[in-house]
């Protein structure tokens, strides 16, 4: 708003002051009215603000993962891993412009999924509805990116980048907006999702937004296969390290940083909450480093620095359904419980399901994300959010309801995650060839080097 001032040129009576004085006195309530409307636009204008600068640092995050990613691989995938990060906000942006939002939060056909605003249609950037709409769409295709990178981690190193190309715009286009539909449906329709009716909690995402990608890189997991060498004919899991592990380390800060963004922007409103939502993202994600580092140091002998990221990410992926209602004492113990719970998780789908997930994507976001998001009826502490938990006080229908809610998202996004990487295997393939993943996917799928000048190839 513009701020303009009044210059009086002249002096005026003390006969006008008097009869302003007698006007101003019996026009009170008009002018309250008046004074109210500023302050709304105001209030309007922040929250704009402050959900645009959220997106912008959830934005930032797809630099986190990026490296993330790319440390935990071999150097000759480097690009690749890079690459795929681009697509993810590129082309699945796109896809979620022209019909994800839509699907997600589009006027509801019975709870299931949305039915209007394709391509944003009928939006009018010249009014506040409409300038609200826009900046709520930005905000929304950061996260629905972040259900895409998720899945690119976990068929890392072996899988055609044509492939994943498809895999991209499914994930950003239809299985992501649909089970956000139910969750999260009202959030700018006139009805929401029949998960979203019954109460299903998830403030932020732990499932709607990571367990999703997890459940669909599980599933590509399996149809894509095993990374050449990683198990032994006799089933024995090989180790294959990660090239830049400093490179990691700068993407879990990265995403660290900009999960102030993706938990405290999830209000879509400046207010107080915002600041206490920042301290539970914090704290859980450093009580999850902490737990990851002992139960590593107790497993392995080590306090192992990749499980200690991982437990850091465990913490806030976990934090995230609950950050809103719980409080800082509850995600000191929900993060703690998470970082040791992504280790555990890591060993087993590794060494006794022998799934090959090169950087514990599956445990950091599905199964962290699900544990987070059932700990919200058991740690919703009275005077934060709306629930009130199990351990204060409250009844077991929260419990079932978040439930209901992880096992339905579950069915939906693995086993449309699966139709969708064995319908690809089936028309394109999903896999390199063993003398392409031997070269590495940069320059077998790219034509360069990440590191030019580097001998990179490797026999395994």
């Amino acid at each position: 708003m513009s701020n303009h001032r009044l210059i009086w040129k002249r002096p005026l009576s003390s006969l006008f002051f008097a009869a302003a004085a007698l006007a101003i006195l019996f026009s009170c309530p008009a002018n309250a009215l008046a004074e109210e409307a500023p302050a709304m636009l105001a209030q309007d204008n922040a929250n704009i603000l402050w959900t645009l600068i959220a997106a912008i640092l959830v934005m930032f995050m797809q630099a986190g993962f990026s490296m993330v990613e790319a440390g935990f691989t071999r150097a000759k995938n480097a690009g690749n891993i890079i690459m795929k990060n681009f697509l993810d906000f590129s082309a699945g942006g796109v896809a979620f412009f022209l019909f994800g939002f839509a699907l997600m939060f589009g006027n509801s056909i019975g709870g299931f999924v949305g039915s209007s605003g394709f391509a944003l249609g009928g939006v009018d950037a010249t009014t506040a509805d409409g300038m609200w709409t826009l900046t709520f769409w930005f905000f929304q295709s950061v996260f629905a990116a972040t259900a895409a990178t998720i899945v690119s981690g976990g068929v890392a190193e072996r899988t055609k980048f044509s492939a994943y190309i498809i895999i991209s715009i499914i994930v950003t286009g239809l299985i992501y907006p649909v089970s956000g539909h139910w969750c999260w449906g009202g959030l700018w329709g006139e009805s929401g999702g029949w998960l979203e009716a019954m109460g299903f909690a998830d403030f932020a995402g732990s499932t709607v937004v990571h367990s999703v990608g997890a459940w669909v890189a599980l599933a590509g997991a399996m149809v894509v296969g095993p990374r050449l060498g990683k198990y032994a004919p006799d089933g024995k899991a090989n180790a294959i390290p990660g090239h830049n592990i400093p490179m990691a380390a700068l993407g879990v800060f990265i995403l660290w940083f900009g999960w102030f963004g993706f938990n405290p922007g999830s209000t879509t409103v400046a207010d107080g909450t915002i600041g206490y939502i920042a301290v539970n993202t914090s704290l859980s994600a450093a009580a999850g480093m902490l737990g990851a580092m002992i139960i590593s140091w107790l497993m392995f002998g080590k306090p192992e620095p990749s499980m200690s990221m991982n437990g850091a990410l465990a913490g806030l992926v976990a934090i995230t359904a609950g950050c809103y209602e719980l409080s800082p004492v509850g995600s000191l113990i929900v993060g703690f419980g998470a970082g040791i719970l992504v280790v555990l998780s890591v060993v087993f789908i590794d060494k006794t399901l022998k799934i090959d997930d090169p950087v514990g994507a599956i445990s950091v976001h599905g199964v962290c994300g699900a544990y987070g998001t059932i700990m919200v009826a058991f740690f919703a502490a009275p005077g934060f959010g709306s629930i009130t938990g199990i351990f204060y006080g409250g009844g077991m229908d929260q419990l079932v309801t978040q439930l209901i809610g992880v096992g339905a998202v579950f069915v939906w996004a693995f086993g449309t995650g699966f139709i969708a990487f064995s319908l690809v295997k089936a028309l394109v393939g999903v896999r390199v060839s063993e003398e392409e993943e031997l070269k590495g996917l940069d320059i077998t799928e790219h034509g360069m080097e990440s590191y030019s000048g580097f001998q990179i190839f490797s026999n395994e």
